[in-house]
């Protein structure tokens, strides 16, 4: 979707507060349960018409009896007074997108006919979807021509393995002739893409809405392509072109631009060093291109994006938010092209704001803590899903007036259920660093009455505690154990984002030392404080939550009972094995020319003999991202050491599980682990 030039910037004159509907059952009735994984309403991906008076966005839900998350396509009218479900809950469903006319919507999906996703286009008025391509590659993203004639695909080559890991729904399915899987680049596998192979790159197309006939525009390049935007005009296309998969070895990616027809030759713009994630934008003159450049390899687990913009022809790149000292996690452009939409990653929130283009300032659009994703913006109006401590993620709608919340989908649940207090925390380290966190109080909290505590851990070691109840969201797992009777803590450790780059990159090359200092720290706080019995501590977390967690109960004694998910403790054994070969190298060196250093950040599994703490071990047998050998060597030298112990596999399941039935299991079993050792 495109801005029309002659419609106002969202740039706001002041600080507006979020507004919303409030319960209409205030009476608290029952604390959260593991049965409630089925009746979340996850909302996302918040798209607003290019009129600006509608929203559409997705809601996701979990299938009891398929078990297996479903989602459909909604849509909300700018004032909140209609809201419509435009599709039945299915598998697949994603990236709706309208049309530049704003009469129809598309997305991915999956027609009844079809083994693949196609892309599925709905007239808004009403009928029923129906596909616009009938392709066999895998459609990875896609964007409307300004004229609403065409449509550019980045689509992958299937080949002839079977499509049982894309995560637009496809089933597993068993190939009765496989062939063996060529690799011939560094980054060679990837969580949910599993192993890369040679052969399945990702080039752009072009689709004729009209007739749905599909042309190529890249194919037959070496690399891939991907994100492919159009130009104000409709005669360019700008991509994102690495020459292996993913990021290329030297931790650069290549931005491009191509002629909208067949036959045109690509020309490399820029290349920055990758960010976490990228996004690509024209300004409303077409005369430049924004996009997102993270940091060096080495540095490359600390990332925190910035906006950057670049000629269209080429030429000098300019970093925009160059005085803005945090992570940008989504952007968009102002129809007058001198200020930028955007939300931005700070100390517990996710807040949206306004940066000016020429001066690079930055203003802060909403005060109150909240958690933001998914901005979208048309003329002087702009949306966004967000959540609070209290509230799930929600559609909200935000202009030069205020905001107001559109959607009303978590409050089902919401309405029964009583949370948990979360309040801010603040402490010194071991060494003087001022680190932040947040503490979530059991329901009914009792003053005076000491509570067993859990430490749980975010992953990343790039990531951050923050102000959110959205059921999606990892930080709802405090609000889930505060319902079992525990005060939960969440640290911000150095290495994590929100607090600027320095405390993120404090950690490189000298993993689980200050972090651990830091999550300690933030222990003794609580404990000082007087609402947590110190002799019934626990701590977890997934994925660096879970390394955290084995480096933690490795130097320390106190906890009583863990749980490390997705997690890993001789990191020496997970070079070449998960999908960070770029970061080792770069930040600790091969191990044959830094043996001491692999050894050091290994600790846990060289020094198995220190942990005491009995301690759960979980993953999926298909993560690629930290896999299952992982937990499987940290279960076996606790077993071998005769400290209680657990492994717990989940069959099918990536770095993220998607099956709803796991989901409960885990959160039960964690619970019951915990009840085991804290409970008096």
């Amino acid at each position: 979707m495109r801005i029309p030039d002659c419609m106002k910037s969202l740039a706001f004159a002041a600080l507006v507060v979020l507004v919303g509907p409030a319960n209409a059952d205030t009476a608290p009735k029952r604390v959260l349960n593991s049965d409630d994984f089925y009746l979340m309403e996850s909302v996302s991906d918040a798209q607003l018409s290019p009129d600006g008076q509608w929203i559409a966005y997705l809601v996701t839900t979990s299938d009891r009896e398929a078990d297996e998350e479903q989602t459909a396509l909604w849509m909300v009218s700018w004032d909140g007074t209609q809201q419509l479900r435009l599709t039945a809950p299915a598998g697949g469903t994603s990236a709706p997108r309208w049309s530049p006319d704003g009469r129809y919507l598309s997305f991915i999906g999956k027609p009844a006919d079809s083994e693949h996703s196609q892309v599925m286009l709905l007239d808004r008025r009403g009928g029923e979807p129906r596909a616009l391509t009938k392709v066999t590659d895998d459609i990875t993203h896609y964007d409307w021509s300004p004229d609403g004639q065409r449509i550019v695909l980045a689509m992958e080559a299937s080949g002839d393995e079977p499509a049982d890991d894309k995560p637009d729904g496809d089933k597993p399915k068993k190939d009765k002739h496989p062939k063996p899987i060529v690799i011939d680049a560094m980054h060679f596998k990837q969580d949910v893409s599993e192993y890369l192979g040679s052969g399945h790159d990702a080039h752009l197309y072009l689709l004729d809405v009209a007739n749905g006939a599909v042309s190529a525009l890249t194919a037959g390049t070496a690399g891939d392509d991907a994100l492919p935007t159009w130009s104000p005009d409709g005669k360019q296309i700008a991509f994102v072109h690495s020459r292996e998969k993913w990021t290329d070895p030297d931790g650069t990616e290549g931005i491009a631009v191509i002629d909208a027809h067949a036959g045109a030759t690509a020309h490399e713009v820029v290349r920055p060093w990758a960010p976490n994630l990228q996004h690509l934008a024209w300004s409303p003159d077409g005369q430049s291109i924004a996009y997102t450049q993270g940091l060096e390899p080495k540095y490359y687990g600390y990332i925190q994006d910035k906006i950057a913009m670049v000629p269209a022809a080429g030429g000098v790149p300019r970093v925009l938010t160059a005085k803005l000292d945090r992570a940008v996690i989504a952007y968009d452009f102002n129809a007058d092209g001198k200020s930028i939409a955007m939300l931005v990653e700070d100390d517990g929130s996710e807040y949206p704001a306004r940066l000016d283009i020429a001066d690079g300032s930055v203003t802060r659009l909403v005060t109150t803590p909240l958690s933001a994703a998914s901005l979208s913006v048309a003329g002087a109006r702009a949306a966004m899903v967000a959540s609070t401590d209290y509230t799930a993620g929600e559609v909200y709608a935000l202009d030069d007036k205020g905001s107001h919340r559109l959607t009303a989908h978590g409050d089902a649940l919401l309405s029964k259920v009583q949370l948990g207090t979360t309040e801010e925390i603040h402490f010194k380290s071991r060494d003087g660093t001022e680190v932040h966190g947040m503490v979530t109080k059991p329901p009914g909290y009792v003053a005076g009455k000491k509570y067993p505590m859990i430490l749980i851990i975010h992953g990343g070691p790039n990531g951050q505690d923050n102000h959110s109840a959205d059921f999606g969201s990892y930080q709802f797992h405090r609000q889930q154990f505060a319902a079992f009777g525990y005060v939960v803590l969440g640290v911000n450790y150095r290495g994590s984002s929100g607090r600027g780059l320095d405390y993120g990159k404090a950690i490189v090359a000298d993993w689980g030392h200050k972090e651990v200092e830091d999550l300690l720290a933030g222990v003794d706080a609580v404990v000082k404080s007087g609402i947590v019995d110190p002799q019934r501590l626990g701590i977890g977390g997934w994925s660096y939550g879970g390394l955290l967690t084995d480096y933690t109960t490795a130097s320390d004694g106190r906890f009583k009972a863990a749980y490390s998910g997705a997690g890993s403790a001789n990191q020496l054994s997970m070079y070449g094995v998960d999908q960070y070969i770029m970061q080792y190298n770069a930040e600790l060196g091969p191990p044959w020319k830094n043996l001491a250093l692999w050894l050091k950040v290994s600790y846990p599994f060289f020094h198995a003999d220190r942990i005491h703490t009995p301690t759960l071990y979980m993953g999926g047998t298909r993560d690629f991202n930290v896999p299952l050998a992982g937990g499987e060597q940290m279960y076996q030298a606790l077993r071998t050491l005769k400290v209680p112990t657990q492994l717990i596999v989940y069959p099918d399941q990536y770095h993220e599980f998607t099956r709803p039935s796991f989901n409960k299991d885990r959160l039960e079993r964690q619970a019951a682990w915990f009840a085991k050792y804290l409970q008096p």
